[in-house]
């Protein structure tokens, strides 16, 4: 029995892992995956005439570069990474850009069989491929004012010189270099999320916000050292304010018993002396 199994788990361990499974793995550091595309160095991308997107030429894949970030069509399902180099995101068809979606059939590099027939001038047809309620979700994505196209994103050079061993593996050193070096802001909703950064608590993604937990806090410190002071003082004043309030109210209350009782001595006196004068009169 021992024996069998032995041979069992053996046959497992040496099985050869099927090309499915092996183009396509999960990624080291940061949720997103390997879509078998291994890029050694920063790619030569080329504008697409007439689009704000770019592609490669001299590659063998369906890749493009567009507000900011990369996007590779890849056994039917879309890729996105901020890096030439991954790691990848799947992104859902009804969130891919449209101006993504817009690029003329020649630009891929890879087309799938089913692009076969189309025009090579014109973007693919994915009402077709997707279906009618993609296309309902999407109506009029190709339909554009081409005089009104927006400038294309500026491509982050920068990438050249992190190659081989030296391409930062994690989210969290990619973004700390990308903040550093690029400083386009993305147009395209679905890449602005995906270039938020990912905050943890009490981790250094919380820095702006700690900066202005700060200086709220000093505001209400600011505006709470002048409530105290105003506070003393104005407990101040008005317990001095009492203070000569009853200090007064006291005095006059002794001074008015003074005077009354000086008034009574002084009058008795008077009246006494009064009273001795009519006697001695």
């Amino acid at each position: 029995m021992r024996r069998l199994l032995l041979s069992l788990s053996l046959s497992m361990v040496l099985a050869p892992i099927p090309a499915a499974l092996a183009q396509v793995s999960i990624g080291i550091g940061v949720p997103g995956v390997s879509i078998g595309i291994n890029l050694n160095a920063y790619p030569s991308l080329v504008r697409v005439p007439g689009y704000p997107v770019y592609y490669d030429p001299r590659g063998d894949s369906n890749y493009f570069f567009y507000d900011g970030q990369y996007w590779v069509y890849r056994e039917d399902n879309w890729y996105a990474s901020s890096w030439y180099n991954g790691p990848w995101v799947s992104v859902q068809p009804a969130y891919v850009p449209l101006y993504v979606l817009r690029v003329p059939v020649r630009y891929y590099r890879q087309p799938p069989t089913y692009f076969r027939g189309w025009r090579a001038d014109a973007p693919p047809r994915w009402g077709d491929h997707w279906g009618r309620d993609w296309e309902r979700s999407r109506a009029g994505w190709n339909q554009w004012n081409r005089n009104n196209t927006p400038r294309p994103a500026p491509l982050p050079v920068y990438q050249r010189q992190y190659s081989g061993d030296r391409y930062p593996g994690s989210y969290d050193r990619q973004r700390e270099i990308r903040t550093r070096n690029y400083s386009y802001q993305p147009r395209e909703s679905i890449t602005q999320q995906h270039f938020q950064p990912r905050v943890s608590p009490g981790g250094p993604d919380n820095g702006p916000r700690g900066r202005d937990s700060r200086n709220d806090s000093q505001g209400n410190d600011r505006g709470n050292r002048p409530d105290p002071r105003g506070n003393d003082r104005g407990n101040r004043p008005d317990s001095q304010g009492n203070d000569r309030g009853n200090r007064p109210d006291t005095p006059r209350n002794e001074r008015g018993n003074r005077l009354e009782s000086q008034g009574n001595d002084r009058g008795n006196p008077a009246e006494s002396q009064g009273k001795g004068r009519d006697k001695k009169d």
